[in-house]
């Protein structure tokens, strides 16, 4: 290969990598930013107050208008596993 089109190549893997880069660790600052929030979601899926909310909405007894995407099983569930598997993905990584 030619030598200026092995820097042209080299260069265009320098240009993504460092976009990945960049956009990867935006990426981990607002995961880390948001800590708290999956503390809290676990705490309460695991709770009682989850499953008592799960049961007035699934009885009707909450407003239509009010968002509930945490009520739901799969929706919970799937973020919750989804975390641990982005978790695991990152210490393996490491």
């Amino acid at each position: 290969m030619e030598q200026k089109e092995r820097i042209r190549q080299m260069e265009q893997r320098f240009d993504r990598a460092s976009q990945a880069a960049a956009q990867l660790a935006a990426a981990l600052d607002q995961y880390e930013a948001v800590q708290d929030d999956i503390r809290q979601l676990r705490q309460y899926y695991s709770s009682n107050e989850w499953k008592h909310d799960f049961a007035a909405d699934e009885a009707g007894l909450l407003p239509h208008d009010l968002k509930r995407g945490v009520l739901s099983e799969d929706g919970i569930w799937n973020l919750l596993s989804d975390i641990r598997e982005l978790e695991a993905r990152m210490k393996n990584e490491e």
